[in-house]
């Protein structure tokens, strides 16, 4: 469906910045029996709304198509990703004075891992996530979680049962969502007096100035800056009362917002992002599009590389298959004849191939097995920690390559 009016404000007026070309499901892996039927793509270009400055996808992909057909997607298998979920339920519980009583709701909560942490707090749990495979696995896990999407209808469920919550977080997941106007109303119904709706995403600005373009695709409807969820919060009489930065996937604000509004004072960071988000030039359309000309850069230097590398001889293999690295190997044509495989820790990707380009998914042990003279590490927002576990093949001559912002090799 393509997107005539901006999902936060309403307003019609958006200029497109960006053009990814027609891709695939970055989810959409596929089983080797599908590899020859008919693979659909969509659109997956980004604009900018001038009234509210909301960057955003032009077309939208029915949700149920992302999310209820066997995702594989789980959430948080690295360290890093743990100690940050850890991180935030310690910091929540801590700024909100949250007590045993307190219950809360996680939405979009995947396998449990975030309520997991708050649990280690103290405090009540339940989730709410759409894909029925995922929902079983934090079930099996103990998490009392809801199949379902958001609405207020299972804002209604829970609060009947469970009581009103003093938080909803929504971690990488409001940025998911359409219809954001319904979960607002879904939040008036789910939330306590003074409570609070907490959010994370990466920040549209450090997206832009490190080039971080492959966190775009169909999941992604939104590219969040503090400015524009400051007005549309305002229009449901709730208010954005503060803000955190964190490196989180290249830089996230976390975000809270109070319901009604006026219960906190609001930190001074909420108007000093909106500042810097307006002085680096996040909702300049002639700084988008020096934005766009770069990605296009990356694109052809990449491929450049990569090119090179193997003329020479090299075999070359992924590491790891995120949903981000789906946007980087078909806007960047990076298939087979460049990769031999990727390799993943998730047991829902391995044995399966890359939507778009169909390379291979194989076991981590398979690329110590194989040691290939070079590792494109396609969850770079993790480099660190992959390069870490992977020491054993860095020692016996495996290069590294982070793609993002700039190639550049690691030996």
């Amino acid at each position: 469906m393509r997107l005539r009016r901006c999902r936060m404000c309403h307003g019609s007026r958006l200029e497109t910045y960006l053009d990814l070309g027609a891709t695939p499901l970055a989810d959409g892996f596929l089983r080797a029996d599908q590899l020859h039927e008919p693979e659909a793509v969509y659109p997956l270009a980004v604009a900018l709304c001038k009234d509210c400055g909301l960057s955003q996808l032009t077309h939208v992909v029915n949700p149920e198509l992302l999310y209820c057909r066997d995702y594989p997607y789980e959430s948080s298998t690295t360290a890093t990703g743990r100690q940050h979920w850890g991180e935030f339920a310690s910091t929540a519980t801590r700024k909100l004075a949250l007590g045993r009583q307190d219950l809360v709701v996680d939405i979009g909560s995947n396998v449990g891992v975030l309520l997991a942490m708050f649990r280690k707090e103290g405090v009540r749990i339940i989730g709410v996530d759409p894909a029925p495979n995922i929902v079983a696995i934090a079930r099996r896990r103990g998490i009392p979680t809801e199949c379902g999407f958001f609405d207020a209808a299972i804002a209604r469920k829970i609060a009947t049962r469970w009581g009103q919550a003093a938080l909803a977080t929504a971690t990488n997941t409001f940025a998911h969502i359409h219809d954001v106007d319904r979960l607002a109303h879904a939040l008036k119904v789910l939330l306590k007096e003074n409570g609070v709706f907490a959010l994370e995403a990466p920040h549209v600005l450090r997206l832009l100035q490190r080039l971080e373009y492959d966190t775009i695709y169909h999941e992604h409807l939104s590219y969040l800056a503090v400015k524009p969820l400051v007005r549309f919060f305002h229009r449901f009489g709730m208010e954005v009362f503060d803000v955190e930065e964190r490196p989180m996937h290249g830089g996230s604000i976390r975000v809270y917002v109070q319901m009604p509004q006026g219960r906190r004072p609001v930190a001074a960071i909420v108007s000093r992002l909106m500042r810097e988000e307006e002085r680096h030039g996040a909702f300049s359309l002639r700084k988008l599009r020096q934005f766009a000309a770069a990605v296009r850069q990356h694109r052809d230097e990449l491929q450049r590389r990569l090119q090179r590398l193997k003329r020479q001889g090299n075999v070359i293999a992924g590491v790891s298959a995120p949903a981000k690295g789906m946007t980087l190997l078909n806007y960047c044509r990076l298939g087979p004849e460049l990769l031999d495989f990727i390799s993943e820790k998730s047991k829902l990707k391995i044995g399966r191939f890359t939507p778009g380009v169909h390379v291979p998914v194989v076991s981590d042990e398979k690329l110590l097995k194989r040691q290939p003279d070079y590792a494109l590490i396609l969850a770079w927002n993790f480099a660190p920690e992959i390069m870490g576990n992977l020491e054993s093949y860095r020692r016996r001559g495996g290069k590294f390559i982070i793609p993002i912002p700039k190639p550049r090799i690691i030996a």
